[in-house]
């Protein structure tokens, strides 16, 4: 697939062509975009797939729930169905999409919905619910609302500064659309990385004035039953698995269960894959099944047991500083 990408690179930089005039029209004015009294916090990325943003819709859920009344309006991305839908208890991955189904499921104090339409989900999630500030997710190339604050992420391993566009590369918006956005976030760091590494990471990203950057690596959490109920990571390395996920990017889970010591097998999909009963033959009757949160509330209802390992971001305690600092505003 690398030759056709690099094929594909006179086409890409048509792309990005269009993408920046696109955004030019914006910025003069000639297309219109509309803003809100409701405090509206975007959180998206420049590029397809891959960078965390449902793991940061929940932490900032976790954050702000406490003390604020929080919508969240995601498109619903590969969802069977069109117009507003508002998640509930019997809301389904087809109706309104696998990542608003789990951020429902997780925080079900915090109203869930979507719509394509961004502008008219708003209107309707203020008429219905009055939120006090509303989270919309995947959508900082949606110009068409001017949201208060805006939070891009970009993988570590996959900074936009060296991406190449659509089709030869994954960048779906121009590099120079990062200047909009308020905080940037490095995700799925390592862990231990030191300082001199994030001070060159920061030259490569070359910041505007006044945007500052942050860096989250990822934890996992206590293995969980499909009935939610928790069990000993160490269970895991009892027996051979069967790992199965449907995501943009399985490297750092495959990662992180191998530095475990886990024995298993990976069964991949493409992100976001309805799961068919040719699919489910592949793997069932095998090894006992572990998937992320995301692919678990595509394969309930259609597998018997399996086991999904939860995972969120995580920062180190002068990052967690300058997130807490950033939610103030709000």
């Amino acid at each position: 697939m690398k030759w056709l990408r690099n094929l594909s690179w006179p086409l890409s930089v048509l792309f990005g062509w269009v993408v920046l005039l696109r955004n030019k029209c914006y910025d003069r004015g000639w297309l219109s975009s509309r803003a809100y009294q409701v405090p509206i916090l975007c959180v998206g990325n420049l590029s397809i797939g891959g960078s965390g943003k449902t793991p940061m819709v929940e932490w900032l859920l976790a954050h702000l729930l406490p003390e604020k009344k929080v919508a969240v309006l995601s498109r619903g991305y590969r969802r069977r169905s069109s117009g507003f839908q508002m998640a509930t208890q019997q809301s389904t991955a087809d109706q309104i999409g696998d990542e608003p189904l789990q951020i429902a499921r997780k925080f079900p104090e915090a109203k869930v919905a979507v719509d394509a339409n961004r502008q008219r989900g708003i209107e309707k999630l203020v008429s219905m619910d009055s939120p006090e500030v509303i989270l919309l997710d995947d959508a900082f190339q949606h110009r068409k609302v001017r949201p208060y604050r805006s939070i891009l992420l970009t993988a570590w391993d996959e900074l936009y500064t060296e991406e190449a566009y659509l089709p030869a590369g994954n960048l779906r918006d121009h590099r120079s659309q990062a200047r909009r956005a308020d905080l940037i976030v490095v995700t799925k760091c390592p862990s231990g990385l030191t300082g001199h590494e994030k001070e060159k990471i920061c030259k490569r990203l070359k910041p505007a004035e006044g945007q500052e950057i942050v860096f989250a690596y990822l934890c996992y959490g206590s293995p969980r039953d499909e009935r939610g109920q928790s069990f000993p990571l160490e269970d895991l390395l009892k027996q051979r698995i069967t790992v199965v996920t449907g995501i943009a990017r399985p490297a750092p889970l495959l990662e992180y269960l191998g530095s475990l010591g886990v024995r298993f097998e990976h069964v991949s999909f493409a992100d976001h894959h309805h799961f068919t009963e040719k699919d489910l033959r592949r793997f069932q009757g095998k090894n006992p099944v572990l998937t992320t949160e995301k692919d678990a509330v595509r394969l309930e209802g259609k597998l018997g047991r399996f086991w999904v390992l939860p995972v969120q971001h995580c920062f180190a305690p002068e990052e967690e500083a300058v997130m807490q600092r950033f939610l103030r505003q709000f």
